[in-house]
């Protein structure tokens, strides 16, 4: 019996309606798809702070864009081991640090969350100090008031219940600001594109060699992928999920903060080669950049770095309180109150310090930089070795080509390490 086109249009919509939502290849509907997103960006979140920002800076203007393709690199080698602690987190009921113990003794799970904290303590004043100037080149006013402000801030959302929740979407919603700042900051400044393109060809400028360890070991922060296991586990993610998290979260998470240190040095490239300026930190790049991009370049600018530093400020403070915690054998969910106290321990450090240093605390950044040194390589062997484990995470231990790329992650770490060790103390 032939049908008029008014009942074919109301099948179809009959289907359609018992079919339910559009859904995409892996069978998930447009919100199921976006509910996976985070865990990737909380650890993007951490490790895109005021040090990867400054040698990004630093990078586009006294490189222009030769040093882009470093960023790529670092990219691939994060995302692999991102990709090990998502394994890791969906494959065992433990923690990262409970798993360690299990596995490889209580000491070396102990020293795992001791070193991390070590880290958070001190990079949380650099964190403190970028927020407070974000706002003060924003605003005006005292770098110090703003500072105090922005930590105060963290302490009440950590005081939130469902702490996590709350703070992956704001921290999600952060790296969204980010990405429109410093795209449209990239696009104001009118770069030469062409001459960008040719920076993703492989080459080392002279005296480029302590600046190209900063810039990878900066983006390529095996602490920031340790905590991924964490957030994993916040979230309750199960391993059948591994596939989509993939695509949805752990993929997008990295190329996102690798694009906007990318744009960074695009931008500082742009306005060396307008304006001849050679600038070190983000306070002299936003000075130099209203002339070249007009107000609402350099505005725009700022909102990128505010964005940059608050949610570094509370994800380095989250992930410390963490895994000191669960380092010392006690809760490590954001609900604990011992976390949360722990996480207030590294805000009040790095408010105090902001405060009685009374400028920018350089020496203490380089003491942040020398922890990083002696742990990125420990924490990237721990997760390696737990991803190759197929005792640990069954199914979804390491593929030979995981393996490959992991061992060149590892010895891309110890050679920045030994690198910065004969830096430090020559």
């Amino acid at each position: 019996m032939k049908t008029s086109p008014e009942e074919s249009v109301a099948t179809t919509l009959a289907e359609n309606k018992m079919a339910g939502p559009p859904k995409n290849r892996l069978g998930l509907t447009i919100p199921q798809s976006l509910a996976l997103i985070g865990p990737a960006f909380v650890a993007g979140a951490w490790r895109f702070g005021p040090g990867a920002l400054t040698s990004a800076v630093q990078a586009g203007s006294q490189f222009g864009y030769a040093l882009l393709w470093v960023l790529v690199v670092s990219t691939i080698l994060m995302f692999i081991f991102n990709d090990m602690a998502v394994r890791i987190g969906l494959a065992t009921d433990d923690s990262l640090v409970q798993t360690t113990k299990r596995t490889l003794g209580r000491p070396v799970g102990v020293l795992a969350g001791f070193a991390v904290f070590g880290i958070t303590l001190m990079f949380a004043v650099g964190n403190a100090v970028g927020s407070g100037l974000a706002l003060k080149m924003l605003f005006g006013g005292s770098m110090v008031g703003w500072t105090l402000a922005c930590t105060v801030a963290v302490a009440i959302l950590i005081a939130l219940p469902n702490t996590y929740k709350i703070m992956e979407r704001l921290l999600v919603a952060l790296i969204g600001l980010m990405s429109v700042g410093f795209l449209a900051s990239a696009v104001l400044t009118d770069p030469d594109w062409s001459l960008a393109a040719s920076g993703f060809i492989p080459r080392i400028p002279p005296e480029a060699g302590f600046l190209l360890i900063a810039i990878v070991g900066t983006n390529f922060s095996i602490n920031s992928a340790f905590y991924t296991g964490y957030a994993i586990r916040e979230r309750g993610l199960k391993p059948s999920q591994y596939r989509s998290i993939t695509l949805a979260d752990t993929i997008p998470g990295n190329v996102a903060t690798g694009v906007m240190a990318m744009l960074i040095i695009i931008v500082s490239a742009a306005v060396f080669n307008a304006s001849g300026v050679v600038v070190h930190t983000f306070p002299q790049l936003a000075q130099v950049l209203e002339p070249v991009a007009g107000k609402i370049g350099s505005v725009l600018f700022g909102m990128g770095f505010f964005a940059a530093a608050f949610s570094s400020m509370a994800a380095n403070a989250s992930a410390g309180g963490t895994l000191l915690a669960d380092g010392l054998g006690w809760d490590n969910t954001l609900s604990s109150p011992r976390v949360k106290a722990l996480v207030y321990v590294i805000l009040a450090w790095g408010a105090a310090v902001t405060i009685l240093a009374k400028g920018s605390p350089i020496q203490l950044i380089i003491v942040a930089q020398a922890m990083t040194v002696l742990a990125a390589p420990f924490l990237g062997i721990l997760l390696f070795v737990l991803s190759s484990r197929r005792d640990v995470v069954g199914k979804l231990c390491n593929r030979p080509w995981q393996k490959v790329l992991g061992l060149i992650g590892l010895i891309a770490i110890f050679s920045l390490s030994i690198r910065l060790i004969v830096k430090l103390f020559s």
